[in-house]
């Protein structure tokens, strides 16, 4: 069985995350992963403290297991976020959207592990710095905010630039991209577009099947104009968005354009005016599974594919 320095530093089965996407990642969720023997996370998005209790405790009433928060540093809330993390002293804390150096003392000081993303190389080397135990290298080829790194060139120039594990995010649905991920100097995976179809997902059905029904061009990125690039499916809403986003229209009524747009189809499953985040790995996912189907079907082929390696490279 694969086992990783990761695995230790968390008391985990296996080394895998999954990705804390906003009103999709709860508690419901993080705990069948985290069931499965992975991380499960928990999306603080842009809610305050009392919607983030509600979700840990419901995480709490279903597994035993070690979980985390994922805190969006962009979010109106992150200040009061931090400090109840702080005194709930959650297992895991991952980062996104930002640099979380001003939090981490708090956290540190708690006994979590802080667990930043990171799409460059010199933020890797400010969160170690600041304390972080391992860091999320994510490529741009993931769902949601992305970076311009692709994966196959971050993770290995991270692994290189900082002394704390790594683990790989960014274009990872099965185990060729778990074993792909190894080689290039991570030792765990974060996947979130996989895990978009574990039946334990609440997401409404509507997303699940685009996702299903996504190719390998389906997706897009827009917000590149506003500094927030971000990666959805193709639908009318981000179509529209991108046409907008290069018209004489003002940046303050393109983030208007957005606002709700997630929930609309993470909760609604509106198509036509909901933003359906998903990375370019949609286009290999055809199947809905519990997420301890999808951990233990990875790494079984991760390990059949590692063990393999030597019949086509000698």
């Amino acid at each position: 069985m694969i086992s990783t320095p990761i695995c230790d530093m968390l008391g985990i089965k296996y080394p895998i995350f999954q990705g804390g996407m906003a009103h999709i990642a709860d508690g419901k969720l993080a705990a069948a992963v985290s069931n499965a023997g992975g991380i499960g996370i928990i999306s603080a998005m842009n809610c305050d403290s009392k919607y983030l209790k509600e979700q840990i405790n419901i995480a709490k009433s279903l597994t035993d297991k070690p979980f985390g928060v994922n805190v969006m540093l962009m979010s109106p809330y992150t200040e009061e976020v931090a400090a109840f993390l702080a005194e709930e002293k959650v297992a895991v804390i991952t980062t996104g959207a930002g640099n979380p150096s001003r939090y981490m003392d708090i956290w540190n000081r708690a006994g979590i592990k802080v667990i930043p993303v990171v799409p460059s190389v010199a933020l890797a080397k400010l969160v170690e710095r600041a304390g972080a135990c391992a860091v999320i290298a994510e490529g741009g080829e993931s769902g949601g905010h992305v970076g311009d790194l692709t994966t196959m060139v971050l993770v290995p120039q991270v692994s290189d630039a900082v002394k704390i594990p790594v683990i790989a995010a960014g274009g990872i649905g099965d185990g060729r991209g778990v074993a792909a991920a190894f080689m290039l100097g991570a030792v765990g995976v974060q996947l979130g577009t996989k895990f978009l179809l574990a039946k334990e997902c609440s997401v409404h059905q509507n997303y699940k099947n685009k996702v299903l029904k996504a190719t390998d061009i389906s997706t897009i990125v827009t917000g590149k104009r506003l500094g927030h690039p971000v990666r959805s499916l193709r639908t009318p809403f981000s179509r529209e968005y991108s046409k907008f986003e290069y018209s004489n229209i003002s940046d303050e009524d393109l983030e208007k354009m957005a606002v709700g747009a997630l929930r609309l189809a993470a909760k609604e499953g509106d198509e036509k005016k909901g933003c359906f985040l998903a990375g370019q790995i949609a286009g290999m996912l055809n199947k809905e599974q519990t997420s301890k189907e999808i951990v233990e079907e990875i790494f079984e082929e991760a390990e059949t594919i590692l063990n393999g390696a030597k019949v086509w490279v000698k």
